[in-house]
């Protein structure tokens, strides 16, 4: 592949525009570990959005479409007895990077990191108006337990599948929620 001296500028500029705020969102005394590769299905060089979220509980996965083509799909787990996570027609309310997250019993505070318990993501899509159900990554040790029900009712994933699921999404991007397909 041959590129022109204008077209090598321009690729050295993105470079180092890329390399720069990659350099400035990770704090030096900070070394984060580098992300697991993904186990998702993901359409190749996709930059579409998904039009709806489909998360089949009894397959305990979610699916991103485009219109009826899925884009992308991703294991889960999801809410156990007693903590079912809700069914119905939902839509993306809340979008937050590196969240943090509260214990609900105790208020203590704990900061995003891949090793934390709601990961590097969330994406909400249910709220009774105090508590709020969504997407969140989940520590690494963890991944284990994806395709079971064991979650307070919210829909736990990979942090590199929520990250990737993070850039398909929107405010307002309805989430269909079903026990089968």
């Amino acid at each position: 592949m041959f590129f022109s001296l204008t077209q090598l500028s321009g690729l050295a500029l993105a470079l180092t525009v890329t390399t720069t705020a990659l350099a400035q969102s990770q704090p030096a005394s900070t070394p984060q570990a580098p992300l697991p590769a993904t186990t998702a299905t993901v359409a190749p060089q996709t930059k579409a959005l998904a039009t709806k979220l489909v998360l089949v509980l009894s397959e305990r996965r979610v699916y991103a479409y485009q219109e009826n083509k899925v884009l992308a799909s991703f294991p889960v787990a999801v809410g156990k007895k007693g903590w079912e996570t809700p069914t119905g027609n939902f839509q993306v309310i809340q979008m937050t990077k590196d969240p943090v997250w509260e214990n609900p019993w105790n208020g203590k505070k704990i900061p995003a990191s891949l090793n934390g318990p709601i990961g590097v993501r969330w994406i909400g899509f249910w709220s009774d108006g105090k508590n709020t159900i969504g997407f969140h990554g989940t520590p690494k040790k963890h991944e284990y337990l994806l395709g079971q029900a064991v979650s307070h009712g919210c829909v736990r994933m990979r942090n590199p599948d929520v990250v990737a699921l993070f850039e398909l999404v929107q405010p307002g991007t309805p989430v269909i929620v079903t026990q089968k397909k």
